[in-house]
């Protein structure tokens, strides 16, 4: 007998958001639900060779096994360095005074 879970897939882009739910086997990695979601069809600029994927907000490898009620989420690059860019806005307010 093979048992199965229920995950979720889920990705924000440029262009819309996307949450799949899908219906994996026991012992499925992280990428291999990516895959199964067909999420990579959707929304091409996701290469998984380069976005780093997490289970609710912690980073995992593609191979970390998931659990029943697992939501895997797939990260888009940072376009900004966020120490730079509170630097920025530490410099614009202090401006303002």
């Amino acid at each position: 007998m093979i048992d199965y879970i229920q995950v979720s897939v889920a990705y924000v882009g440029p262009e819309g958001q996307a949450l799949r739910n899908l219906e994996a086997r026991t012992g499925t990695g992280a990428e291999e639900a990516i895959k199964q979601s067909g999420i990579l069809g959707q929304f091409p600029e996701i290469d998984l060779a380069t976005n780093k994927i997490g289970i609710f907000g912690k980073l995992v490898k593609p191979d970390q096994e998931l659990h029943d009620g697992d939501r895997v989420e797939i990260y888009r690059p940072l376009i900004a360095d966020p120490k730079e860019a509170r630097k920025r806005r530490a410099a614009g307010s202090s401006q303002g005074t």
